[in-house]
């Protein structure tokens, strides 16, 4: 039985070393036929990015006859027009995927070590015919004392000598472009990065007649105007795009033969649950890491293994620093709700956390959330999205419960829902008053409590969770916030809040608006429903705020 390849993404590892292999190999067809000169396909980390550019890798490159080995039980081996360009080019094959520094130096330097390790792999096809200021340059690339602008320019230049010197346009593979990108965003140095990388990118790819043709791959289509500045000739296949589809994740019919080539016996509608989910242009796709861990640790059953393979620090830094709106928003969807959004391709990373339109894109392109359908509408488009799967919908409760580990008030807050849904109001009243007042800052929201009670519902839905069903209907407008809190156990008390914010134009007092949450409570009728449900034991609260200040009251009913 072939071994699970979990953590290996280099193609030949995987043929040479008796690994299952989910065949992409008419990948290479598709890239061969497609007429564009320089392709991005951004696909969420883990999708087989790397593995399918080292396939690449290994199908062109001119130096290693050996590697036709490799294709010759695939699918691509069918196709005899596509196998005669088998081992025909010279392949500049550059990674970024281990570009993850905390400051621009470093990075920097990791990028001029990359540089001489590619360079290296030239030097006995170009150094002894190269000019002496082309050896000077060479020698300096190796020896990594290069400036700024000489290590922008390396990849052109080694383009340039490749042609002039082997005779052959070189293929020129570029995977996780955007790996440094990210980081820089959330490292703090990206006003300095950018301008290197859009010089970097733009120098080898810009015009440049040298090359038969460039492939890159990412998770984000980063905006032109931050980075391909000038570069006509890209073209971008997002995970919104039919072509390539399916060449990234696992399709159902390839989960099915894995599962019965390991003998799995647990049913799909399970593993769906879990690990599906992800729509690509009409494909449904499922997570190939989440896949492949757990037939290999298949004892352990079905837990997370993609939202685990990184920080997700990034993701946790947005959501965290998002405004009310994302927050609510964010609610709908762990209810299981959709959202429908306006779909930007071209993110631009310093805009997610100013544009709270821009989060849901970046969610979506990095595999955090999923497209349910998509329609264009006056040149814009439109997606329904969702979370796709019981793995993601982990990863948002984890985040929301530590917004709470980090302001320092997990335990009262826990403590402060014991109290809420036992009918300790008097107790619950204290501890909400108080987590407000130590929350506040952390929530960075200059003394306004509205998005800490947005914050405190989502809490609610992740804590809650197990014992009780959260139900929420937000008026923004008229600054009224209800959630009904209905317990699994139709003995338990049911607990009805609205939320009133105090309106200063009717000047509003707290006790007013307190009044006022509480007629609404009995307007809406919302006592009815939870009988409806099977609950008579019912307590109604009101809660006003203004500011950092806040009043309750509540009536049995």
């Amino acid at each position: 039985m072939k071994k699970t390849p979990i953590g290996i993404s280099d193609f030949r590892e995987i043929i040479e070393n008796n690994y299952y292999f989910v065949d992409k190999s008419l990948f290479i067809k598709e890239i061969i036929e497609d007429d564009s000169k320089v392709i991005l396909i951004p696909r969420p980390r883990r999708f087989g990015k790397t593995l399918n550019m080292t396939m690449l890798k290994y199908f062109f490159q001119i130096e290693e006859s050996e590697n036709i080995s490799l294709f010759k039980n695939l699918e691509i081996s069918k196709y005899k027009n596509i196998t005669k360009l088998q081992g025909n080019y010279p392949v500049i094959y550059i990674t970024f995927k281990d570009m993850k520094h905390s400051n621009f130096n470093n990075c920097i330097e990791a990028i001029s070590f990359l540089m001489a390790g590619i360079f290296q792999e030239f030097k006995a096809n170009l150094y002894s015919k190269c000019s002496r200021e082309e050896k000077e340059y060479f020698t300096k690339i190796l020896a990594r004392k290069c400036s700024l602008v000489e290590i922008e320019m390396s990849v052109k230049v080694l383009i340039e000598l490749i042609y002039r010197y082997i005779g052959k346009k070189p293929i020129l593979l570029i995977d996780e472009y955007d790996v440094p990108i990210q980081q820089a965003h959330l490292k703090g140095y990206y006003s300095e990065l950018i301008g290197f990388m859009r010089n970097f990118f733009s120098g080898a790819l810009k015009d440049n007649t040298n090359v038969e043709k460039a492939v890159m791959t990412g998770i984000l289509r980063v905006a032109k105007e931050s980075i391909f500045s000038g570069l006509n000739n890209i073209k971008v296949y997002s995970l919104i795009n039919s072509r390539y589809k399916e060449y990234f994740g696992f399709t159902e019919n390839e989960v099915e033969k894995l599962l019965e080539y390991y003998n799995v016996k647990t049913e799909l509608k399970n593993i769906k649950f879990w690990y599906n989910g992800y729509n690509f242009a009409g494909e449904v796709i499922y997570n190939p890491w989440s896949i492949l861990n757990y037939i290999k640790d298949i004892d352990r059953g079905l837990i997370c293994h993609w939202v685990n393979t990184s920080s997700n620090d990034l993701i946790k830094d947005i959501l965290g620093k998002s405004d009310n709106k994302v927050k609510v928003e964010l609610e709908s969807l762990i209810e299981g709700k959709v959202l429908e959004k306006k779909i930007n391709e071209n993110i631009v990373m310093k805009e997610v956390n100013t544009n709270s339109e821009n989060i849901w894109s970046f969610l979506l392109f990095t595999g955090y959330l999923k497209v349910n359908e998509i329609k264009n509408i006056d040149g814009d488009i439109l997606g329904t999205l969702s979370i796709p799967n019981k793995e993601v919908s982990s990863l948002f409760k984890n985040i929301i419960l530590e917004w709470f580990n980090k302001s320092d008030v997990n335990e009262d807050f826990n403590d402060m829902l014991k109290a809420l849904i036992s009918g300790d109001i008097e107790t619950f009243d204290i501890m909400f008053s108080n987590t407000i007042d130590r929350t506040l800052s952390y929530f960075d929201v200059a003394g306004e409590s509205e998005r800490f009670y947005h914050a405190f519902v989502l809490g609610m839905l992740v804590s809650l969770e197990n014992t009780h069903y959260i139900k929420s209907n937000r008026e923004s407008e008229y600054g009224r916030y209800d959630v009904m809190i209905i317990p699994k156990d139709k003995k338990a008390l049911g607990i009805i809040i609205e939320f009133k914010k105090v309106n200063k134009r009717r000047k509003e007092t707290l006790k007013d608006a307190v009044n006022t949450a509480l007629k609404q409570i009995k307007e809406k009728k919302y006592n009815l429903e939870m009988r409806t449900l099977g609950i008579n034991n019912i307590l109604e609260i009101g809660i006003a705020f203004e500011g950092k200040e806040v009043f309750m009251k509540e009536r049995k009913c």
